[in-house]
């Protein structure tokens, strides 16, 4: 099975896995990896990085939006298999390492199976990994300062905490892309909505957070949205972070 990569910019690639996407950014053949989707991934996430003309092995870093067990699946195979750094927000590293758990319970997708699309999605997380757990011991906060990291595609780290505690966006100012993870998305399978959105409100870890960290990616100065589920969305994204607020009232 290929995976489904576009390019979206020089040298920036977006990545459709089974139900969540990764981004890919390149240097030559080195690559950065933003997020790895699902366990059940793994393959995919090794062909998309071959389709872009780089290999598991050439990975300079994983960057994480946030460690929920659909965006960190391979992130640990990656450090043990080739000793690839794995960095997020210095609030969500202990959650990567799995000293606590931010993520939708198997509550609360009991009370909500009866919305479309939530048992399909459920029986799809199983098959995936999705129940499985694969924390990164070795985790670590993004090196100080406020600017680009010193990595392929040089993303810029963006706080936007409310779906997990450290939530982080990655800004590509040069090409005006935001990398959103769940954010800011454009579709789910358990959400009815097309276009810029919040995902449901159970799959945030605060909710309220997440409301008004819509205010930190509408100042955001950029015409490309690159989330962790949906399409890709153009336009400016202080419009899709306002679409995405109008859904919520």
């Amino acid at each position: 099975m290929r995976a489904e990569v576009r390019q979206v910019a020089d040298a920036v690639y977006l990545v459709h896995g089974s139900n969540t996407n990764w981004v890919i950014l390149t240097d030559g053949g080195a690559a950065t990896l933003v997020d790895t989707g699902y366990p059940g991934d793994r393959g995919l996430v090794l062909d998309s990085l071959e389709q872009v003309g780089s290999s598991a092995k050439a990975v300079t870093a994983v960057l994480l939006t946030h460690a929920h067990n659909d965006h960190l699946g391979s992130a640990e195979y990656l450090h043990s298999a080739h000793g690839t750094p794995v960095y997020a927000h210095e609030a969500e590293v202990p959650h990567a390492r799995r000293e606590f758990l931010q993520q939708v319970t198997l509550g609360d997708v009991l009370r909500n199976a009866w919305r479309p699309g939530v048992l399909p999605w459920a029986v799809h997380t199983i098959r995936s990994g999705g129940m499985e757990q694969h924390p990164v011991a070795a985790a670590e906060a993004f090196p100080a300062g406020d600017g680009p990291l010193d990595l392929p595609g040089r993303p810029v780290p963006v706080h936007t905490p409310g779906h997990t505690g450290g939530h982080c966006v990655f800004h590509l100012p040069d090409s005006g892309i935001v990398i959103s993870g769940d954010a800011l998305v454009s579709g789910h399978p358990t959400s009815r909505i097309k276009g810029p959105q919040l995902l449901p409100g159970m799959f945030h870890h605060e909710r309220e957070r997440a409301v008004a960290s819509l205010d930190v990616l509408e100042a955001l100065d950029a015409d490309t949205l690159l989330p962790g589920h949906g399409p890709l969305h153009t336009g400016p994204i202080r419009e899709a972070a306002r679409r995405a607020r109008e859904h919520t009232l």
